[in-house]
């Protein structure tokens, strides 16, 4: 019987084999949007132990450890990192027709080399095979990249963040790997201490006092150029929804400073803030020629318990279920008006909306590129099989899946570029699937051109950005 994870895992058909094999395996990974720590990557320091690399910071494996009765110690805890792995590899089983069931495979098959099936009685063996690859150089950080092919790293980066680890980055020539804006913290008016704090690391940050609201937006800019200098040319937002409600600049002005000395800030003003500062953000991104992406529809933190014992983003997030449609034709409508909008990303969280998605990306394309408005890959919760399968169909339904640029990691593991790989063989398998039912010519040249555009030729050329020795001959 052949291994679960196998050469030919998720291709149904000889065409399906043939395109992945011949063509998607061999290309580069362009990685546009990750939560990858630009300080581990510049120090390229080993990992301890595959608990540090596999399971620290992996809210996916959290939840559903703790869904199997696993005491939090033993997750996030004081225990061993034998003792969480163990705990993690007890859980693994469990997980059948999870996700994580094939990523876990897939993930100890490349690039340890491990097909043998995690559970408790293959845990310590598993263990100790990977925490010996982990004392080779191929297994540090940079090692990993290489590994993956992986060309570009975009990684996500506060205003307020020094970025010092991005220069050290600059002469890394196998990965380029450059900051992305990640402002979110400027539109926290609603939490007058946190923000307060946040606006005073700013001010360190860009080297001025800031007691207006005048001096926020110049010292916000000094940033967005700065990031510009490091190499950065991408934005991003984590957000429940767009925001675009109408405001007025004096009240803007009078929340942030109300928020600024601590004073609190009633939901409307703050919803009017939010929207006067999205808009100023994409102004700053169209006219620094950056593209923006949004990821919507998150509802964070919902579990006060584990927020009181660990802290924001422990993996007690959700899909929520917010407007969507009208704010955000309202706040793209508004940037195209003025011919101010750049090339963006809208990433669905919520399944329900991704016909929504896709049809709102076709509204305000404007024939000047292609694709200039992209309906973004599943993320979070659906980024996995169904997920991926679905953001596919809607886009081939109501857009140009052809100009489609591909899959990202959103993550926070090096190990994730699997997904990249997942992403590819689904893609190959559902090609194969419409030639054999006839809904697609079974031309050999049309399917690669597509297939090499959404796994990597779409996104180098949609981004524009130099791209390090790891696309080889793709590069260009």
């Amino acid at each position: 019987m052949p291994p679960f994870i196998h050469d030919d895992f998720l291709l149904g058909s000889a065409r399906a084999r043939d395109l992945y094999h011949r063509v998607a395996a061999p290309l580069p990974i362009i990685d546009y949007h990750c939560h990858l720590p630009a300080a581990r990557i510049a120090s390229d320091r080993p990992f301890r132990s595959i608990t540090e690399l596999w399971l620290d910071g992996d809210h996916y494996k959290w939840r559903a450890m703790r869904a199997n009765g696993v005491p939090e110690r033993l997750i996030t805890g004081d225990a061993s990192d034998w003792e969480k792995f163990e705990a993690w590899a007890a859980t693994v089983p469990w997980t059948l027709r999870n996700p994580l069931y094939h990523w876990t495979h897939m993930e100890l098959r490349r690039p340890f080399g491990i097909v043998t099936l995690l559970s408790p009685e293959t845990a310590r063996r598993t263990f100790d095979r990977c925490n010996e690859c982990l004392g080779h150089p191929d297994f540090s950080p940079r090692g990993l990249l290489r590994q993956f092919k992986v060309a570009l790293v975009v990684t996500t980066d506060d205003p307020a963040d020094s970025l010092e680890h991005h220069h050290a980055l600059a002469a890394c020539e196998d990965t380029r790997v450059y900051p992305g804006w990640r402002p979110d913290a400027a539109l926290g008016v609603d939490d007058p201490a946190a923000f307060g704090a946040w606006v005073n690391r700013l001010e360190a940050a860009a080297d001025c006092s800031i007691a207006t609201f005048g001096r926020f937006l110049e010292a916000l800019d000094r940033r967005h150029a700065a990031f510009h200098e490091a190499g950065c040319r991408s934005s991003d937002h984590g957000l429940e929804r767009i925001e675009a409600e109408p405001w007025s600049d004096a009240e803007v002005a009078s929340t942030f400073e109300a928020a600024r000395a601590g004073r609190s800030v009633d939901a409307g003003a703050a919803a009017r803030y939010r929207s006067a500062l999205l808009h100023r953000f994409a102004l700053m991104d169209h006219e620094r020629g950056w593209m923006q992406q949004y990821h919507l529809g998150a509802l964070r933190n919902t579990s006060t318990r584990l927020r009181r014992l660990l802290g924001a983003d422990c993996g007690a997030d959700s899909i929520g279920d917010f407007e969507m449609a009208r704010p955000l034709a309202r706040f793209l409508d508004r940037l195209d008006s003025e011919g101010r909008l750049t090339r963006t990303v809208l990433y669905n969280l919520n399944p329900r909306d991704n016909e929504l998605m896709a049809a709102m990306t076709g509204n305000f394309q404007d024939g000047s590129m292609p694709g200039k408005l992209q309906f973004g890959s599943g993320w979070w919760f659906l980024d996995q099989k169904d997920g991926m399968e679905a953001q596919i169909r809607a886009l081939s339904n109501l857009g140009l899946f052809s100009r489609f640029i591909g899959m990202l990691t959103d993550s926070r593991s090096f190990l994730s570029y699997s997904r990249h790989e997942y992403f590819r063989r689904l893609v190959c398998d559902i090609l194969g699937r419409d030639v054999e039912q006839g809904l697609v010519p079974d031309d050999t040249a049309m399917l690669e051109r597509l297939v090499r555009g959404v796994c990597f030729e779409n996104a180098r050329d949609w981004l524009g950005m130099p791209l390090g020795k790891m696309a080889g001959e793709w590069g260009t």
